[in-house]
């Protein structure tokens, strides 16, 4: 084979590696289907980016079975996503009651140290809060004050932070409980799916939103 010939046979495979690895990445891109995997809503206001919102509530039963994916997922996300949640309330006695319980363990700064216990208690101890009582008494045996909880309930604070839940909750037009939305545009179409199959579906919604955005 004369020189010339090989030099035209390494321009061929050259080309032909280059059409692979653009193939290769226009797969990587788009591996994910709107409609499929994900749907773009109008979008809810954020104040960071990016941002994963997890809708739920302490009284779900396929909340409960999912929390442990979802913190797995938030560590897995690390410090390049927050992971945040907003508690649903549905127009349901009890389903506010927790709201109000999410409220005041953000108030408090005790939500890692009750949001576990929480579910437990509803799921496998005493069931859901019946009254606001329940929920002050919840909050006194780990440790709070009675006087300082009550007050926090009865607070123009706690009824913000409610009319913040829901009105999320609406315009996230989520269908159930408990569902993730991406930088307040995108929504997961389905949470059951491993962690590491969430936070990679997070990552690409999170840069997505960053491309549109330019």
């Amino acid at each position: 084979m004369t020189m010339k010939k090989r030099l035209k046979m390494k321009q061929l495979f050259l080309g032909i590696a280059m059409c692979l690895m653009a193939l290769l990445s226009y797969a990587s891109d788009n591996r994910y289907i709107e409609g499929q995997d994900y749907i773009h809503i109008n979008g809810i206001p954020e104040t960071q980016h990016p941002v994963v919102r997890e809708f739920f509530s302490y009284n779900c039963p396929h909340c409960y079975r999912q929390d442990a994916t979802f913190e797995t997922m938030s560590h897995l996300l690390g410090k390049d996503i927050m992971f945040v949640r907003t508690p649903v309330g549905a127009g349901r006695d009890a389903w506010i009651l927790s709201q109000k319980a999410y409220y005041l363990a953000q108030k408090f700064k005790v939500t890692r140290q009750v949001h576990g216990v929480i579910f437990k208690r509803i799921h496998t101890q005493e069931g859901g809060f019946k009254n606001e009582m329940d929920v002050v008494n919840f909050f006194v045996k780990q440790g709070l004050e009675v006087n300082e909880v009550k007050a926090a309930l009865a607070s123009a604070d706690a009824d913000l932070a409610i009319s913040n839940y829901d009105l999320q909750t609406q315009l996230s037009g989520i269908r159930g409980v408990p569902s993730l939305l991406v930088n307040g545009q995108y929504l997961v179409n389905s949470t059951s799916q491993t962690p590491e199959q969430l936070s990679q579906l997070v990552q690409y919604l999170s840069r997505l939103t960053v491309k549109k955005d330019k």
